[in-house]
């Protein structure tokens, strides 16, 4: 059926299935957000038949939610990238996953601790690269997950909040996995200084709103920026867990140590105590970079995308 077809002209819902409606269409989104760009690697992801690759494909371009980008003349080849459109898409993959953790692969219970499968998706980029994606800063500015001239260790955190701004959701502390985040970050502007002279620097990641973020970095006095994911671009990139509280998606939390390469070098998850895995993860910098000559892998060592569980 095409969308122009279908009986209720007039409802979003309707006219969005009637563009990605199927689950192949769904996927293939999913996987250009991690990266994913040429045929034989959505062939290779998805094990799709190449007629319905080519058939999804063609219409989700044909709607505007991907692009074809040439990179070949002869033979002629394209790459498929999400455009504006189709970034659009990413905080309802988002909600799919939330709503499949929590209700499909648990028992509806909302919870911000990682269950298995989150363990599973997190460990599972350990080796990987890290997607090319660029986030709004606290301070205006824009930033990227890598840093090129030095490690990163870029934590992923549900939120914190300034005194006095009434940014918690309602019984926010009640949500298992959300306390700690304010002693997270504070830990991380404590060793700051410690992190920069073993060569590496502090990126904390959250989705909320820039000012938000602001208004505690300034409360909190941090040397380091924070970056809001509120569009989820980091979290759909590297599939990572969220949950939904106070009626936006929320990070669960996840530490990812960076090489200059923006290879990931260790996956630190589950964070039970937020002071300690600080404390570790500079202990991690200081022996992996003594470890790793010229303080970063290769473009070989490791795949090009985060990998799949």
């Amino acid at each position: 059926m095409r969308r122009e077809d279908l009986a209720d002209s007039s409802c979003g819902i309707a006219q969005s299935l009637g563009v990605v409606g199927d689950w192949q269409s769904l996927l293939i989104v999913r996987e250009a957000a991690a990266g994913v760009t040429r045929f034989e690697g959505f062939d290779r992801e998805l094990g799709l038949s190449r007629r319905a690759l080519t058939e999804r494909l063609g219409s989700l371009v044909e709607h505007g939610v991907l692009e074809k980008v040439p990179y070949s003349e002869r033979p002629p080849r394209h790459d498929y990238r999400l455009t504006a459109r189709g970034e659009g898409l990413l905080p309802v993959l988002l909600a799919l996953q939330e709503w499949g953790t929590r209700f499909v692969l648990g028992d509806g219970t909302l919870d911000g601790t990682l269950g298995d499968g989150d363990l599973a998706r997190a460990r599972a980029l350990e080796g990987a690269r890290v997607p090319d994606v660029e986030l709004t800063a606290h301070d205006g500015s824009t930033v990227r997950l890598v840093d090129p001239d030095r490690w990163t260790a870029l934590f992923f955190f549900p939120g914190a909040y300034a005194p006095g701004t009434h940014g918690y959701p309602p019984r926010w502390g009640e949500v298992p996995g959300t306390s700690g985040c304010t002693l997270e970050c504070v830990t991380y502007g404590r060793r700051h200084a410690d992190l920069e002279a073993a060569g590496a620097r502090v990126l904390g990641v959250s989705t909320q709103h820039p000012e938000q973020q602001a208004a505690f970095a300034a409360h909190a006095d941090l040397p380091y920026l924070l970056a809001s994911d509120q569009d989820g671009l980091a979290a759909s990139a590297l599939r990572l867990p969220v949950f939904r509280a106070g009626g936006a998606d929320r990070l669960k939390r996840v530490t990812l140590l960076v090489d200059p390469a923006g290879v990931v070098r260790h996956v630190q998850a589950p964070v039970t105590d937020p002071a300690q895995s600080v404390d570790d993860v500079l202990d991690l910098v200081r022996r992996l970079r003594r470890d790793a000559p010229g303080g970063g892998g290769g473009e070989n060592e490791a795949d090009s995308r985060p990998r799949r569980t």
